[in-house]
């Protein structure tokens, strides 16, 4: 697609406010393929003040109503699903078949998800003596993050627009190619002028002028708890209602009565899906120390597999690519064993990192407590059950995980981990169960009916 040198407000695609833009570079040959306007403060003020006009209007609206225009948004992506994968690829970097498969088919069946809930949910009920009227939050700014541009803003417009409520978006400004192909279809689908904002910029300017804004409601944002912190304390002293998915150090625990070569391959391909750009990545891996070496060894194996440039893309930027090498340097310095990749550039041209395995990693380590997001393995031992539940909740995060054993013992294993999603001998991802983490990866969930209830508040009246 061609960018678009304007900013989407009240229902048009309008100038910025500056003539400032910035720059969108493909990670995999470091190209500039396009530019999109820095809109800022006054931008921000201008998207805020049309979603808070149409409102009253769009809260009134029949919930069959807006779930014909979410289906419509549905429609669109499916219409132009190969050019929102192109557009993926183009700027994130992602291999054609990754953004085909989860990059532009998930978010289609999130927002077919939320157009059925929308027409059915109960958004009024009887209790006793009250009825119980489910109604939108408000106004919602929402905060999306680069590593799946599509998927996080459909998975935060579209119950916002079930719920009733208006939005205004800001995407991140690494994939802001993808979030205007985005406003293109939501103009497609007939939504009131005023419904659906997007204002692209950085994050410092733009974003925060969103989350501080005193029109904004809600802030639904999606990125670094380090960012999460400094949202929830501007929504907190405002006391306005937050949803903050964060980051995560998910634990791929393998019990003694695991299938091993199965749950550590799969635990590497988890860990190499996006380059390692996933919060819910399943980087620590939890072995028996009886069969420790045996897992180190086919951990190295599958890892070798994912090729840069081919199976495995390249990171979304440079300072993204420099972090994560740092992250891998440490890990050596700390006294992790090296067992494949490193920091070494496995490409001249690209942001790219080789998938890299650490073997004796202790938990006190930099590289099992700090989020690296990248391709990047830190493998522990245990030596009981005791020991690996330990381990599991032994970080900040509580995010997603995974338990590989004799099912009966792998779910009892699981109901002890403090995290928000867990998967249980390679069960698939559900775009209906709540997703969403414990301790510092956030507040709130995403997905399903639990991601539809964020952007509702209640009001019973008594009879």
């Amino acid at each position: 697609m061609k960018a678009h040198d304007a900013l989407y407000i009240d229902g048009a695609w309008r100038p910025a406010a500056s003539a400032e833009t910035l720059a969108v570079l493909n990670p995999a040959d470091e190209q500039v393929v396009g530019h999109v306007p820095a809109g800022g403060a006054e931008d921000v003020d201008a998207a805020v003040r049309a979603a808070r006009a149409a409102l009253p209007g769009w809260a009134a609206t029949p919930p069959a109503e807006r779930a014909r225009h979410i289906g419509a948004i549905r429609d669109g992506l499916r219409e132009r699903a190969e050019e929102i994968a192109a557009t993926v690829t183009a700027e994130l970097g992602a291999p054609a078949k990754l953004a085909d498969l989860v990059h532009t088919r998930l978010p289609i069946a999130v927002a077919g998800s939320y157009a059925e809930l929308a027409a059915a949910h109960p958004f009024e009920e009887k209790v006793g003596n009250s009825v119980v009227y489910a109604e939108p939050v408000g106004v919602v700014g929402a905060i999306t993050p680069w590593n799946y541009p599509l998927h996080q803003i459909v998975a935060k417009v579209a119950p916002a627009l079930a719920a009733g409520c208006t939005i205004v978006v800001k995407p991140a400004e690494d994939t802001p190619l993808t979030a205007q192909l985005f406003a293109e279809i939501v103009d497609a689908a007939g939504l009131p002028a005023g419904v659906f904002n997007l204002v692209t910029g950085l994050g410092p300017v733009a974003g925060q002028a969103l989350a501080e804004h005193a029109d904004v409601d809600m802030v639904s944002f999606t990125g670094s708890t380090a960012v999460g912190r400094r949202i929830g304390a501007v929504a907190g002293g405002a006391v306005k209602r937050v949803a903050l998915e964060l980051g995560g150090k998910s634990a791929n625990v393998i019990l003694p009565s695991a299938d091993l070569a199965k749950a550590v391959s799969v635990g590497i391909a988890n860990v190499m899906t996006n380059s390692g750009q996933t919060c819910s990545a399943w980087t620590r891996m939890l072995v028996p120390a009886q069969r420790y070496e045996e897992a180190v060894a086919l951990a190295a194996e599958a890892a070798a597999k994912y090729v840069p440039g081919e199976r495995l893309g390249p990171l979304v930027s440079a300072k993204q690519r420099e972090r994560v090498r740092g992250y891998i340097t440490r890990g050596v310095e700390e006294g992790a064993r090296l067992v494949a990749g490193g920091a070494e550039a496995p490409l001249e041209t690209g942001y790219y990192v080789a998938p890299t395995v650490f073997a004796d990693v202790t938990p006190d380590m930099t590289i099992a407590q700090e989020e690296i997001f990248g391709p990047v393995v830190s493998i522990l031992r245990y030596e009981d059950e005791a020991d690996a539940l330990a381990l599991a909740n032994g970080t900040v995060y509580g995010l997603g995980g995974a338990v590989w054993g004799e099912q009966e013992e792998a779910v009892a294993f699981a109901r002890r981990m403090d995290t928000g999603q867990v998967d249980i001998n390679g069960g698939r991802f559900n775009p209906l169960a709540p997703f969403g983490g414990y301790k510092q990866s956030g507040v709130g969930r995403e997905l399903g009916a639990h991601g539809l209830a964020e952007y509702l508040q209640t009001k019973s009246l008594q009879f």
